[in-house]
């Protein structure tokens, strides 16, 4: 058994933390708002962000982070990616103490351009840093449906570590993998294309759209993370393929939702704001936008999406620029990427 803490009480820390109560750890989590904490505290339930779940009784909820962080070994990092830095800033305020980091939000700073492991690398010294990504609901974790997952760290060791802490042989299975960039590349940039078919979905196009985006949006996520130094086999795994599938077509993904109501005519203040919850592939569209100009790499409908979001430019006008593209042939892609890497 080891004691944890969980840093964020939105759906997927409280997921994550329930699937840590149940393999026996003592379970810390912190938030902010204090009628969550209450809740968790006095009715073992989350109803904001996880309605429905009665949480093990062993996890404790804290406002105070000095008093949540005090006797842990690992920190899991389940704040939007926004609010990284903050948190980071305080935890460095607070103890001189070398955490191990898992972190499990996915996205990608605007301006800096920096993964969430090279923003903590950069604001706190640790352990290790270790990335837990996949294709995951919180709704379906926290029911107890078969789930699969990646650990990456650089560190196989760490990476392990955390696969012993998740592991659970009913319903949450972790595999390991070495590629922190793929990982972290992959589960950002698919909430960028879910976000793309959810806008199909509210445009009211079918299977033929929803598939081509997902398999041109793959290919957009594979060159520019071969790019910037990943295995393009790790976009073939959990954190690529998976991750795109399970967030492109699920009701659960906030991303699709939001996608779905933008396409159905709503402008993104409105959106935002009938979501009540981060998502996180408006912030991440920005910054891919700005690696793709950066690394000149072709990323057509991160560009349509960007357009969408920050240039005002109707969806259904996003799209048909995307039919009218220059002629090219499917290969090309798949021939560069592995070329660059092999080279």
């Amino acid at each position: 058994m080891e004691r944890i803490a969980v840093l964020g009480a939105g759906s997927w820390g409280t997921a994550l933390a329930f699937v840590l109560a149940e393999n026996g750890h003592d379970v810390r989590i912190w938030g902010h708002r204090q009628q969550v904490i209450d809740q968790i505290n006095e009715t073992h339930q989350n109803e904001k962000y996880l309605p429905g779940v009665e949480l093990p009784h062993q996890i404790k909820g804290f406002t105070s982070l000095d008093k949540a962080i005090e006797g842990v070994e690992t920190l899991i990092l389940a704040v939007p990616t926004k609010a990284i830095r903050e948190v980071l800033q305080q935890l460095k305020s607070l103890t001189d103490e070398l955490f191990a980091i898992v972190h499990v939000s996915k996205g990608i700073e605007p301006d800096s351009l920096l993964r969430i492991s090279q923003m903590i690398q950069q604001e706190i010294d640790t352990k290790d840093i270790v990335v837990l990504s996949g294709p995951s609901h919180a709704e379906e974790v926290s029911r107890r449906q078969p789930t699969t997952v990646t650990s990456a760290s650089t560190n196989i060791q760490a990476a392990e570590k955390v696969q012993d802490l998740f592991n659970n042989q009913q319903y949450f299975r972790v595999y390991t993998n070495p590629d922190v960039i793929g990982v972290e590349i992959g589960g950002a940039l698919k909430n960028i294309i879910a976000l793309a078919a959810g806008i199909t979905d509210g445009l009211g196009y079918g299977d033929n759209a929803k598939a081509a985006l997902m398999t041109r949006g793959l290919a957009e996520i594979a060159r520019l993370g071969t790019v910037l130094g990943a295995n393009p086999l790790t976009f073939s795994g959990l954190t690529g393929i998976g991750d795109l599938i399970v967030t492109c077509t699920s009701v659960h993904s906030r991303n699709w939702r939001a996608g779905n109501l933008l396409g159905k005519g709503k402008n993104l203040d409105e959106v935002l704001e009938n979501m009540g919850m981060v998502v996180e592939g408006v912030r991440t569209t920005k910054a891919a936008y700005q690696l793709s100009q950066k690394y000149d790499v072709k990323m057509p409908i991160a560009d349509a999406l960007y357009n969408v979001l920050f240039n005002d430019v109707k969806a259904k006008d996003a799209v048909d620029a995307l039919m009218s593209r220059t002629k090219t042939h499917e290969m090309e892609d798949l021939a560069n990427v592995l070329g660059e890497k092999l080279n």
